[in-house]
């Protein structure tokens, strides 16, 4: 899957950036160490001056490519749930039974990111923890609804969608497919940041993945449809 991935090119809504930062070095530069200094320092101590004395150029070479440190964490989060969506499609096609699909689907979402030298710019180990960590702060702003209709979140709803698609084929009467596969990627996030942080609020740990606990969420729910 990698020799596959890294002939691809992750496409980002180019309303996010000024400047495509996947067109020249600096701009991998840019992406490789935003990553690196808001896993650090948080996003919200990030400043395009930090990350500037860190890769040793302006901050306004920065401005060049993002005119605001939400634009850079839109197009991080935007970047992570486009390679998401690609192993999910390398894992689930050719897959024909549904619930084994549907079972690889929920592992890929959820399960906790190993590092792969497909992108040698991003260390998507460090990146899946900045989206567990900021990604709500990329769209709890009074500019969300205008930015949903302009497509920034385009990546994250197409994702969520593919899970809809697969939860249907497996229970065509459940009620809540959306809700359920929303669920399933956002609370994907919240169980990481638990296991992280508040292990007491969670019975992820080691030995029991967020994985483990969303896929018998998932399939416990579907059953039930099918018994009703």
């Amino acid at each position: 899957m990698n020799i596959l991935l890294s002939n691809l090119k992750i496409d980002i809504n180019a309303n996010i950036y000024l400047k495509d930062p996947e067109s020249s070095d600096l701009g991998k530069r840019i992406i490789e160490h935003s990553i690196k200094l808001i896993n650090d320092v948080g996003f919200d101590s990030f400043t395009f001056k930090k990350l500037g004395s860190l890769i040793g150029s302006n901050e306004s070479s920065i401005y060049r490519y993002f005119d605001s440190k939400h634009k850079l964490l839109l197009y991080l989060t935007s970047w992570y749930w486009a390679w998401l969506e690609y192993q999910l499609v390398f894992a689930t096609t050719n897959v024909s039974n549904s619930n084994e699909k549907l079972g690889k689907a929920i592992n890929v979402l959820t399960r906790t990111i190993e590092s792969d030298s497909t992108f040698a710019h991003i260390d998507e180990v460090l990146l899946s923890r900045v989206v567990i960590n900021e990604y709500s702060k990329s769209y709890l702003t009074k500019e969300v609804d205008q930015e949903n209709k302009e497509g920034y979140f385009a990546i994250y709803k197409r994702l969520i969608n593919r899970l809809h698609d697969m939860i249907i084929e497996v229970a065509s009467t459940y009620k809540f497919p959306h809700s359920l596969a929303s669920t399933v990627l956002e609370g994907a996030l919240h169980q990481h940041f638990l296991k992280a942080h508040f292990k007491s609020l969670t019975d992820c740990d080691d030995k029991i993945q967020p994985s483990d606990y969303f896929t018998h969420l998932v399939f416990n729910a579907l059953n039930q449809t099918s018994n009703d």
